[in-house]
């Protein structure tokens, strides 16, 4: 591994002095992916990826609700880590827009939580796969699991295109982790 910044080593040593571990490695040789994270049931579920992409040197995008970045301090620091804001009132081209960015930068990773929200939402936003297809990049799957306080990090996978089949597919598999709250997780 790379040499780390004080930073990371903090964040690193926080997220292992917590009690979590992780399972499987995220992808060195492929420079462009989308990250999948489910279940997504609590708040907390940030500080956990947070403590986790520094203790593996990673350094991904991820979108958040545009009400967010309207809190001066907050709204600086989800920039500063990569953050992008999302107005979900508006039907935009966000898909395109993310499309874009894997396009004209070298090395771009987005994460994204499919649910869309902390709660239980039996249809996943489609964003994620819509954009992986166009952008023709690999995702990968992670899983929080919090009983055993453990990350699991699946392969890259290319979708098919058959979107319905696919979705269902990352849903089974995500079945087997179950987040802080997990009356909340995936069905």
């Amino acid at each position: 591994m790379k040499n780390r910044s004080l930073k990371e080593r903090f964040f690193g040593w926080l997220f292992k002095l917590s009690g979590w571990n992780h399972d499987g490695t995220l992808p060195t040789d492929i420079k462009k992916y989308v990250i999948i994270v489910a279940p997504h049931t609590s708040n907390i579920d940030f500080f956990v990826g947070y403590g986790y992409k520094h203790l593996v040197g990673l350094h991904p995008n991820f979108l958040a609700k545009k009400e967010l970045f309207k809190i001066p301090i907050i709204g600086w620091f989800l920039k500063s880590i990569g953050g992008y804001p999302v107005d979900r009132a508006k039907k935009t081209n966000l898909v395109d827009q993310v499309v874009e960015l894997f396009e004209k930068t070298p090395s771009f990773i987005m994460t994204i939580t499919p649910e869309g929200t902390r709660s239980y939402s039996q249809d996943w936003k489609t964003g994620f796969y819509r954009i992986a297809h166009k952008a023709k990049v690999p995702i990968v799957k992670v899983g929080f699991d919090y009983p055993s306080k453990t990350i699991h990090v699946s392969e890259p996978e290319y979708v098919s295109g058959d979107m319905e089949s696919d979705i269902k597919a990352f849903k089974d598999h995500f079945k087997q982790f179950i987040g802080r709250h997990p009356e909340k997780g995936v069905k």
